[in-house]
């Protein structure tokens, strides 16, 4: 028997500032995939936001040795860094081989295909399997053969995204949200902002997350 005097979910928004090349935003986008699922009495809704840590990486990125050497001055420090993200991947069941990446891509044309996915509401499935093609196999998620392959495996066609990304679309739009989210202080990622006014930063653990969205599922009950 349904009651009908019971009160209908909190819905929320959550905009995902991610990169798709960024091991912090896999960790921490599974964490809030996860709190979600420990929330069944909340209704959300997802909008995907990119951030480019690499805003200078040509479209057809650059090899993982010289990439490493400049962002990190080396493969040593790289390799403890690594390591480290491993062990806590690990505990999230996700299986992080950065010893498979050869290079490191540029993540615009990633990010344009989330948007498109999006359009079939596919983008967390999308998101979620660029993660794992780049981080667990090592393949270039910089390539629109890899990126129509990952679409087909979300149940997506494969030649409509690789005709989409042949264009323009969206490029100008991802530039435009990396903007925005510079100008809101964004300067790291993942960075969670719920109903446009609640922020968090990093990959928080999940009981963090929930007391966040607690905070504005209240909030959002109460009304204006």
């Amino acid at each position: 028997m349904v009651n009908v005097l019971a009160p209908a979910p909190a819905r929320l928004s959550i905009e995902v500032v991610h990169d798709l090349v960024c091991p912090w935003c896999y960790l921490g986008i599974r964490r809030l995939f996860r709190s979600l699922t420990r929330r069944p009495d909340l209704r959300v809704d997802l909008t995907w936001r990119p951030f480019l840590l690499n805003p200078d990486m040509p479209r057809a990125g650059m090899p993982r040795a010289d990439y490493v050497v400049r962002k990190f001055g080396g493969e040593e420090r790289a390799r403890r860094l690594y390591g480290s993200i491993a062990e806590i991947g690990r505990s999230e069941g996700l299986m992080f081989r950065f010893d498979r990446i050869r290079r490191t891509p540029c993540s615009l044309d990633a990010h344009r295909a989330v948007r498109w996915a999006a359009r079939f509401g596919r983008a967390p499935e999308m998101v979620e399997a660029i993660f794992a093609a780049h981080f667990s196999d090592g393949r270039d998620i910089g390539d629109a053969s890899v990126l129509a392959a990952i679409a087909q495996s979300c149940g997506l066609r494969s030649a409509a995204l690789r005709a989409f990304l042949t264009g323009d679309d969206e490029i100008d739009a991802v530039h435009a949200d990396n903007l925005r989210a510079h100008r809101l202080g964004i300067n790291g990622v993942p960075c969670f902002v719920v109903a446009g006014t609640h922020a968090i930063a990093g990959a928080q653990e999940p009981e963090v997350i929930e007391r966040l969205l607690d905070v504005a599922a209240v909030e959002a009950a109460a009304g204006p």
